[in-house]
C-alpha cells in the first residue's frame, strides 16, 4: 500500500498520530531527497554542460552579461567603458581529488536548483493537510510562487551578481607584480553562494506573505520601517557584490523592487482577511 493512500485512510479516520505524521513526513522527504538525487546524477552526467558552459560563462569575456554591458555603454555614449575583453586569472587544483569532489559537490547543488520546484511541491503536500479550507484557499498557488521567486533569484545571481564579482575579484591587483591563480573550489563555492543567496533572497515576498498571515508584521510596518530597510538593503548589496558603485546600484533597485512587492503582499493578505471577516 502507498504512502499515499495510508495518508488518506489516516486522514479519513481522523487526526494523525505524532508517529504518523513523522512516517508521513518521511515519505515527502524520501521523494524530495529522491529527485535531487537524481537530478544531481544528470548534472553529474553533463559535466561539460555544467561547467564548460554554465559555471565557466562568467569567467569569458563573451559571456551574456559583459555583452549587454558592452551594447548599454555604446548607447549611452561611455564609448568602451563598460566594456570587458579580459579577466585575467587562471583556475588552478592544488588538491589531489580537488577536481572530483568539486565535481560531485556542483551536481549536488545543480540537482537541488533544478529540483527545488519539487522539493517544495512535496513539502506542500505534507502541510496542506493539515490547514482548513480557508487557509488552503489562500495559500493557492504557494508552490508556483515560491518556485518562481527562487528560479528568478537564481537567474539574477547568475547573470548579475556572479559575472561582477568574477570580473572584478578575478581582475583586481595589488600589484602588477602577482598573478591571479584562482583555486577551482574558490571559485565554485563563490558562484554557488551568491547564486544560491540570491535564490534565497528573492523568497522576501512569500515571506512576508506568510509573517502577515501569523501577525507578525503588517503593510503599515513595513512602510514605516522603509528608511531602515534602504539602508540594509545597501549593506546587502554591498556585502554580495564587488566594492563599485555601479555593481551596487544594479543589485540594489531590484532587492528594493522585492521589499515594495512585499508590502503589496502584505497588504493584499491584509485585505483578503478583512474580507473574510466581514463576510462572517
Amino acid at each position: 500500500m502507498s504512502e499515499d493512500i495510508v495518508e488518506d485512510d489516516v486522514m479519513e479516520q481522523g487526526e494523525m498520530s505524532f508517529l504518523e505524521h513523522l512516517e508521513v513526513l518521511r515519505w515527502h522527504l524520501v521523494r524530495a531527497f529522491s529527485s535531487i538525487f537524481i537530478f544531481a546524477i544528470a548534472a553529474f552526467i553533463a559535466k561539460s554542460f555544467i561547467f564548460d558552459v554554465v559555471l565557466l560563462g562568467p569567467k569569458s569575456p563573451d559571456f551574456w552579461t559583459y555583452r549587454m554591458l558592452c551594447k548599454a555603454s555604446e548607447k549611452f555614449g561611455l564609448s568602451d567603458l563598460l566594456c570587458i575583453t579580459e579577466i585575467p586569472f587562471e583556475l588552478i587544483n592544488i588538491s589531489m581529488a580537488g577536481q572530483f569532489t568539486t565535481h560531485i559537490v556542483v551536481s549536488i547543488i545543480a540537482g537541488f536548483i533544478v529540483s527545488f520546484p519539487y522539493v517544495v511541491f512535496e513539502l506542500w503536500r505534507f502541510i496542506k493537510p493539515g490547514l482548513y479550507e480557508g487557509e488552503r484557499k489562500h495559500a493557492t498557488g504557494m508552490v508556483f510562487y515560491t518556485s518562481a521567486l527562487f528560479i528568478i533569484g537564481v537567474m539574477f545571481g547568475y547573470y548579475i551578481i556572479a559575472p561582477l564579482s568574477v570580473n572584478f575579484l578575478g581582475s583586481y591587483r595589488v600589484s602588477e607584480l602577482i598573478v591571479n591563480q584562482i583555486d577551482l573550489n574558490s571559485y565554485f563555492s563563490t558562484i554557488a553562494t551568491l547564486v544560491l543567496a540570491s535564490g534565497i533572497v528573492f523568497e522576501l515576498p512569500m515571506l512576508m506573505y506568510f509573517l502577515t498571515k501569523i501577525g507578525v508584521v503588517t503593510p503599515d510596518l513595513l512602510r514605516q520601517y522603509r528608511k531602515h530597510a534602504v539602508v540594509g538593503v545597501l549593506i546587502l548589496a554591498a556585502v554580495i557584490t564587488p566594492p563599485d558603485v555601479s555593481s551596487q546600484v544594479l543589485v540594489f533597485f531590484p532587492l528594493m523592487l522585492l521589499y515594495e512587492v512585499s508590502i503589496w503582499v502584505s497588504a493584499f493578505v491584509l485585505r483578503k482577511e478583512e474580507k473574510a471577516n466581514a463576510d462572517i
